[in-house]
């Protein structure tokens, strides 16, 4: 029988808590602002064109009673394009995430060309490639509005053009899945980004903007001589009358806009309605104080579940068989899932249960959802003997060959082999979200300080030579500095360690969409062929 799981308050320091999870919610919302800010700087020039903006454009596109779930917002920053914190611009000029277009749910993909043309920067390329995964992997069509410098000659780096393949070989692939793909071209697109229309199943092509050509006019005229404008090489016109690229000629960006709406009508991948859910018994107002400002202060995430799930019932399994991995059934929205979350490290035990529950829940066809704040899996020489190695090793079988939807959200620590455990990035979780307070290293600053301090002295001990204190010192402040600089949040999302940095108060609706959306792709009936739809 499901129990009735959580408090009505969360414990100790809650306030302290409260406003340390504020703060970084609002240092995200900053960042993410500074992205729409900088882009907006070019409503006059867009407008003076007859043009909308990129984000007006995405607000036309999408059903404006559905939620839109932009994935990866912080894509980039402090990257290679400007590594000062103060001016970083980031989404790598490119938004992508998950919505729908005349009831249809879909993946989008949006050339932000507000700023610096849309130009290709570090990780536009592996941004929009992870957009393309989960899309083949939900079922979901993609849908891209495209208007882009191309990639910047003046940054160029070869392992961005050799990556950057991989954008072409994805639409490849969701084509020949059966998954419709849809471009609608509002500007330049050239070079290897003529591709994206020519390997979309269908194009909308705006007349007097759009452009599309392998080499543009500059470009001809430095390899061959060749003289041409714009409209000549790669105009709508051309491509509607000439060359059949483009199969819909739209008068304006609005007119385009709503034959993408039309296209995706006509599809009619209409998913199953919403099933009726209660709502938790507790505020998700209360997820705010929960987690600890202070990563080593322990905390109950049966807390945290009772604010996520239906009605706050949980089914714990094994509730006193290795306690501190905390393993058991609910439901989200409606969904039925199983949850795997930690109140301490995996030790034999716990990962014992924790593959069990996985092969449980296979059986039974439910989606897995882990909430991560592990420390790691325990060590020392009792946990050795009893075989912590191999019982760890049947969790990482159980959860590498688990084949039902898996989505984890980082809620606070992620160290050590307990990320790697509890279904981090590497493990290929269907989508991963981060809370902004979320740390995420091989073990924390201080502790690795200390272990190579403890090399460094048993080095000199061994040559026969005096311990540096200050040298050790000043090493210890830079290994602690490394460490904390590289573990938050912000910047593992900004290397697109996770799929986007959320507030804890929406977790409830993110799984949400992220389980109808696994729902749906279950459900739904395509039909795969060997090639791509091709362009004739």
């Amino acid at each position: 029988m499901a129990e009735k799981t959580g408090t009505g308050q969360a414990s100790g320091g809650a306030q302290r808590n409260r406003a340390h999870m504020l703060e970084r919610i609002d240092e995200v919302r900053r960042l993410e602002q500074r992205a729409v800010e900088r882009s907006a700087r070019s409503a006059r020039h867009f407008h003076a064109q007859g043009k909308l903006l990129p984000r007006e454009r995405l607000a036309h596109l999408l059903d404006a009673d559905r939620p839109f779930y932009e994935l990866m917002t912080l894509s980039g920053y402090c990257g290679l394009e400007d590594p000062n914190p103060a001016t970083s611009v980031p989404g790598s000029a490119l938004i992508v995430g998950i919505g729908h277009i005349s009831g249809v749910r879909c993946m989008v993909a949006v050339n932000d060309s507000g700023i610096s043309a849309g130009a290709m920067q570090a990780l536009t390329g592996q941004k929009l490639i992870r957009a393309q995964e989960i899309a083949l992997a939900q079922k979901l069509p993609f849908v891209q509005l495209v208007e882009s410098a191309g990639g910047n000659l003046r940054k160029y780096r070869v392992e961005r053009f050799v990556v950057g393949g991989g954008m072409f070989y994805s639409l490849a692939r969701l084509s020949a899945a059966g998954l419709p793909v849809v471009a609608l071209i509002h500007g330049s697109s050239a070079a290897g980004g003529a591709y994206l229309p020519g390997l979309s199943d269908y194009v909308v092509m705006v007349r007097g903007q759009a452009h599309a050509y392998l080499a543009g006019p500059s470009l001809l005229k430095a390899a061959t001589g060749e003289e041409a404008s714009d409209e000549e090489l790669g105009g709508a016109d051309m491509h509607a009358a000439v060359s059949g690229l483009a199969d819909y000629v739209a008068d304006n960006d609005l007119d385009g806009i709503m034959r993408v709406r039309e296209i995706m009508q006509r599809i009619g991948w209409h998913g199953a309605p919403a099933p009726q859910a209660a709502p938790p018994l507790h505020d998700a107002d209360e997820l705010l104080a929960i987690m600890p400002a202070d990563m080593r202060t322990p905390v109950d995430m049966r807390e945290v579940i009772a604010r996520l799930v239906d009605g706050s019932e949980f089914h714990a399994f094994k509730e006193r068989f290795g306690p501190a991995t905390v393993c058991g059934y609910a439901a989200i929205e409606g969904h039925a899932v199983g949850i795997l979350t930690n109140n301490g490290p995996l030790d034999s035990d716990g990962s014992n249960k924790a593959a069990q529950f996985i092969q449980l829940c296979v059986q039974l066809g439910r989606p897995l959802v882990f909430l991560q704040n592990i420390t790691g899996f325990m060590v020392g020489r009792r946990h050795e003997e009893a075989g912590m190695i191999k019982h760890g090793a049947k969790l990482i079988q159980a959860l590498s060959n688990a084949p039902v939807p898996r989505f984890t959200v980082l809620c606070g620590a992620s160290y050590g082999a307990g990320n790697y455990g509890m279904c981090g990035r590497a493990f290929k979780p269907d989508l991963l979200f981060s809370w902004p307070n979320a740390r995420t290293a091989v073990m924390g600053g201080e502790q690795a300080a200390m272990t190579m301090r403890t090399v460094a002295e048993n080095a000199a001990r061994r040559g026969g030579k005096d311990v540096d204190e200050q040298a050790l010192a000043a090493e210890s402040r830079a290994i602690v500095h490394t460490f904390e600089s590289q573990s938050s949040a912000i910047h593992t999302s900004s290397l697109l360690l996770d799929d986007g940095v959320i507030d804890p108060r929406e977790t409830r609706a993110w799984l949400g969409m992220a389980l109808a959306t696994a729902f749906d792709a279950r459900e739904r009936a395509v039909q795969p062929m060997q090639f791509g739809v091709a362009r004739l």
